[in-house]
């Protein structure tokens, strides 16, 4: 989701786009293409909004250059201890 917008929504290079995330424009090609990430995305569910919003305003702060590739993984890591909270409450 976060390669794919940086790459459609704010114009990047896919090398651009894979500097920012601290990967590979290789890899950034398979997410832009679906062959990596997005495959099982339909098995989020009730959670699925809450990736999608992360994943956009991580996007916006890398392509802004307000955070780093470092930064953006610990937005990550934050994002999947609120996910473990809130898939507690479903159970």
């Amino acid at each position: 989701m976060i390669a794919k917008d940086l790459i459609e929504k704010y114009h990047l290079t896919q090398v651009t786009a894979a500097e920012k995330l601290g990967t590979t424009q290789a890899a950034i090609s398979q997410y832009v293409h679906s062959k990596r990430g997005l495959r099982g995305v339909k098995h989020f569910g009730k959670i699925l909004p809450m990736i999608q919003a992360a994943a956009a305003e991580t996007a916006k702060r890398l392509a802004s250059g307000e955070i780093d590739a470092e930064e953006a993984m610990s937005a990550f890591c934050e994002l999947c201890n609120s996910l473990r909270e809130e898939l507690k409450s479903f159970k």
